[in-house]
């Protein structure tokens, strides 16, 4: 028990050290990575060449897909009531010393849900496209997307490490899902998912739209903070 609170002590002392590097203007960039929608185009792309490529099957890769989010993100959430291990920002100890973004969120925190659902993305995806030029543009994504919860003061490092491992964990077995029901009931259809792979070109559409977008980010925060729109 007490390794386990020294561990724990651990993770509130990483996460102050990080969440202590901060300013106003990353504070408008990390508040627009952390939103969902601001990363709509990029997945748009993603969608795009799952219909483009497994013609016949797009159906079944995006229900798995979305299967894997929803699994990523329920079972996150019966972790935070079960465990219910407070969000920095609303534990008594250092919650006055915490950097806060906009928003507290819920009141527990472990495991976090971002780290959940972009780890499970990640899983699932670079195994149904295997392209490791996709894989390093997904791992980046899913770890600046977690990391954005740390610098806005509501998950500890440990809430975002237990959310990765849970959605990897979702991700391998929701593709192992997806291979199974193939195999078994539409094996005969053209192309095989597992045979099928995200080109190289197809890759580098999607690095562009990730590139514009995390541009754009940077260009929007630097116009809201030039013009004193905050």
């Amino acid at each position: 028990m007490k390794f386990f609170d020294q561990i724990l002590e651990l993770d509130e002392q990483l996460f102050l050290y990080l969440n202590s590097f901060f300013s106003d203007f990353f504070d408008t960039v990390m508040l627009m990575v952390t939103r969902k929608e601001t990363w709509v185009p990029f997945f748009a792309v993603i969608l795009f060449f799952i219909i483009k490529n497994y013609r016949s099957k797009w159906w079944l890769v995006i229900l798995f897909l979305a299967l894997t989010v929803l699994l990523a993100d329920q079972l996150s959430v019966a972790l935070k009531e079960t465990i219910q291990r407070l969000r920095p920002v609303h534990n008594p100890e250092i919650e006055n010393l915490v950097h806060n973004v906009l928003r507290k969120g819920g009141l527990y925190g472990f495991v976090s849900s971002h780290a959940a659902n972009s780890f499970a993305v990640f899983a699932f995806s670079t195994r149904v496209f295997r392209n490791r030029g996709f894989w390093f543009i997904m791992l980046f994504w899913a770890l600046i997307f977690s990391y954005s919860r740390i610098y806005s003061g509501v998950h500890y490092p440990l809430d975002i490490l237990g959310g990765a491992i849970l959605g990897w964990l979702i991700g391998l077995g929701t593709y192992k899902a997806l291979m199974f029901f193939e195999v078994h009931f539409f094996l005969a259809r053209n192309p095989r998912i597992e045979n099928t792979n995200l080109t190289n070109k197809q890759c580098g559409a999607i690095f562009l739209v990730f590139c514009v977008l995390s541009s754009t980010v940077f260009i929007m925060a630097y116009i809201l903070h030039h013009y004193n729109y905050l």
